[in-house]
């Protein structure tokens, strides 16, 4: 037996609790942008993947029009940095609906540090960030897919491999499941691809 779940039938906030609680674990792009004005923007997004591999392209949604979007697009810059799991509770708190005029960064004692590329600060604490330039905006919905060049990806050593490349458990991402939970890092499982049929 399963549950069919319609989305003719049901409200669009149940549909998006079903999707949320299915689709899991998502990892969280935490996202730090800068307004026209100077102001820092800091909230996470747990609609986030890789786009293209080359040209090197990533993206995130925003679900409804957020100051992030609004910065981005008024900026075309953003840094995407790694969500850890010694960072949840401040990752969590900064996705609180801030006012336009509150930078997040300094209103919960997030540490910056500048970006190799980019006009926005990451964050110092975060292990790995892509700074990234503007590709487009696509409206989906009731959603915008953001999608940006990488212009640098910045690891810090302590998370890199002897084969040059950052190590998951070295960077114990975080991720979100459905209601209010979160994925802590899960075992890791070596399996190569075949290389034939």
């Amino acid at each position: 037996m399963r549950t069919v779940y319609d989305p003719t039938e049901l409200p669009p906030g149940r549909m998006y609790q079903v999707l949320t609680s299915s689709v899991v674990p998502r990892p969280i792009a935490w996202v730090s942008t800068v307004s026209e004005d100077g102001i820092a923007n800091l909230a996470p997004y747990s609609f986030f993947s890789v786009s293209s591999a080359n040209p090197p392209i990533v993206q995130f949604t925003s679900v409804t029009r957020k100051d992030t979007l609004r910065n981005i697009e008024a900026t075309r810059e953003f840094v995407i940095n790694v969500a850890t799991e010694p960072l949840m509770s401040v990752v969590n708190a900064s996705s609180a609906g801030y006012e336009h005029s509150v930078d997040e960064f300094v209103e919960l004692g997030v540490p910056t540090e500048p970006s190799a590329r980019v006009r926005p600060p990451r964050v110092a604490d975060s292990p790995v960030s892509i700074e990234c330039a503007l590709n487009q905006v696509i409206p989906v919905g009731n959603s915008f897919v953001v999608m940006g060049d990488v212009l640098a990806v910045t690891a810090r050593h302590e998370v890199i491999d002897d084969d040059g490349l950052p190590n998951f458990s070295a960077l114990a991402p975080l991720s979100r499941l459905g209601r209010n939970e979160w994925g802590l890092p899960p075992r890791v499982v070596a399996l190569d691809r075949p290389t034939h049929p």
